[in-house]
């Protein structure tokens, strides 16, 4: 079947799968098997000839009535051709992919067809085999577990006589906001690895004497993929996710072979970054995935098949909102911001419980009129300052403190209608993770007008500094100056310089604002400036 036959999920489908009879759907599993293996695979995961039709959530065939349109009509400049079938083998035909469409995405199974392995350890798990090679096993258990087994743990492997039960997505082993915090080691349950964003793992089979001999293990290949990609694959008991603009793929992470795929198309008319097709990974937590969307909407799925469960949207990306990045799980919260901070948005941030979508908290990065902040704009631009939150922030679950850094104000070159300090914009915000609400801040570049968002990780350090341990935030920020605060209170500890043609500041004084140097800012002319618009970290 073609290069668009992929479906998608609906009530429609579900309620055909689950009344089709056994004896209908194994017709049209011998009418599949004979007719579109050899395009689309046995398990319609998709072959050399065909794409996949089943595990994907958007479809031009998303009820009965569409599948028999595309099997009597095809799609010819797509390769597909038409099947002149029967009634009845047609209809088993199309019972038998919407069933396959159904276990992706674990709805009611049919347990005649499904799996009884035996494990040496003695455990006996039933469930459907969703990828299987000589040496491993994929199984989706019947309680929702993904189950990934080396053929060396298999005793016995056995079709089950069971009737057929719902599985249930909710069930099986999902995991805890304490795995994130202190995750096991070869895990890297979130988007720096760690919740304090040092990006540090202590794994150590890799060494300086060995490096020279790494070599590949295998390689997915992203299909589709317009530009390089940003993200950070994430690793949780033993699956990878990795995704690019509005997909996200589970692999499995020693083989590299696919489990699942969610995708959705593009979205048109953006602006900025999300247009350009970014996006910096998931979080997890539970039996949930987490992603944000070019259009400013997050998406929780299925940690074992790529269901969608839930989808709100976080703005209006008519008004130039997107989102590029990856989530931060804080406790049973899913903390997410957007982008747009170069296309006259006012940015924010924003937490979602996990379990349903629903809005928590929003933090405004630029303050209403008459708020706190907002006397340090003057002029017409405050509406529209930017400051938008495109970046994963970091916390400290003893502190109770969420750090999330803030990007430049707008417009970027020209300050004469937004004179003023402009927060919280070029800063970092320390938040109460419960209430959203502003516990300290601090401004890196005051009333930007080189775009030095600061939007690089404020990393969480435990170090002694002047003679006494502190508990620190770090940052090497665009501006061309290192930082070192108490995390605390947000007092400024330490600012140095880290490249060496700085010119647009002598230094940071003791009051933590910067001691700006004369003909650095923007002209009509043009001005030489170091750091350069790129910064000197992003």
């Amino acid at each position: 079947m073609g290069q668009s036959l992929t479906f998608v999920f609906s009530c429609c489908a579900i309620l055909l799968a689950s009344r089709a009879s056994g004896q209908a759907l194994e017709t049209g599993k011998r009418q599949y098997e004979a007719r579109c293996t050899g395009c689309h695979s046995e398990d319609g995961r998709g072959g050399g000839h065909g794409p996949a039709i089943a595990g994907i959530p958007r479809s031009r065939a998303d009820s009965k009535a569409a599948v028999l349109d595309l099997i009597r009509q095809g799609i010819p400049d797509r390769g597909m051709p038409a099947f002149r079938l029967s009634g009845e083998e047609a209809n088993a035909i199309a019972d038998y992919v919407l069933l396959l469409k159904g276990r992706t995405a674990a709805v009611p199974v049919d347990r005649a067809s499904s799996t009884t392995v035996q494990l040496r350890d003695g455990r006996t798990i039933h469930g459907l085999v969703k990828n299987e090679s000589n040496f491993d096993l994929q199984l989706l258990g019947d309680d929702g577990t993904l189950y990934l087994l080396t053929k060396e743990q298999v005793v016995e492997i056995a079709r089950s006589p069971s009737p057929t039960r719902e599985q249930q997505a909710e069930a099986g082993k999902g995991i805890s906001f304490e795995q994130i915090a202190h995750p096991e080691l070869g895990a890297w349950p979130t988007y720096d690895g760690n919740l304090s964003g040092n990006r540090f793992s202590p794994l150590d089979q890799i060494q300086a004497s060995n490096v020279n001999r790494l070599a590949p293990k295998w390689m997915f290949t992203l299909p589709g993929v317009r530009r390089s990609l940003q993200g950070t694959p994430i690793v949780v008991d033993g699956v990878m996710y990795v995704t690019s603009v509005n997909e996200a793929y589970a692999l499995d992470a020693r083989s590299g072979r696919e489990i699942w795929h969610y995708s959705r198309p593009r979205s048109q008319h953006l602006a900025g970054d999300a247009a350009g097709g970014i996006n910096r990974g998931v979080a997890v937590l539970g039996n949930r995935v987490f992603m944000v969307t070019d259009n400013a909407h997050l998406l929780a799925l299925h940690r074992s098949t790529g269901q969608l469960l839930w989808d709100v949207r976080m703005a209006d990306s008519a008004e130039n909102y997107g989102s590029t990045s990856a989530p931060l799980i804080v406790h049973d919260l899913v903390v997410a911001g957007t982008s747009g901070g170069d296309e006259g948005v006012r940015g924010f941030l924003s937490a979602y419980k996990a379990s349903t979508g629903e809005r928590v908290w929003r933090f405004w990065t630029i303050p209403a009129r008459g708020e706190p902040g907002s006397e340090t704009w003057s002029g017409r631009a405050l509406e529209h300052g930017c400051g938008s939150t495109w970046f994963t922030g970091t916390y400290d679950p003893q502190a109770r403190l969420l750090y999330w850094p803030t990007g430049n104000p707008c417009p970027d070159y020209n300050g004469d209608e937004r004179k003023g300090d402009n927060l919280y914009t070029a800063s970092v915000v320390a938040l109460d993770p419960d209430s959203g609400q502003l516990k300290w801040h601090y401004q890196f570049t005051p009333h930007d007008l080189h775009d030095w968002d600061a939007s690089q990780t404020p990393m969480l350090v435990d170090a002694p500094i002047h003679g006494k341990p502190r508990k620190l935030l770090i940052e090497g920020n665009r501006n061309g100056f290192f930082y070192v605060l108490d995390r605390l209170n947000g007092q400024l500890l330490l600012a140095r310089p880290f490249v060496k043609k700085l010119t647009w500041a002598s230094g940071i004084g003791a009051d933590g604002r910067p001691q700006l140097l004369a003909g650095n800012e923007p002209t009509v002319e043009g001005q030489l400036t170091c750091p350069s618009v790129a910064g000197a970290a992003n």
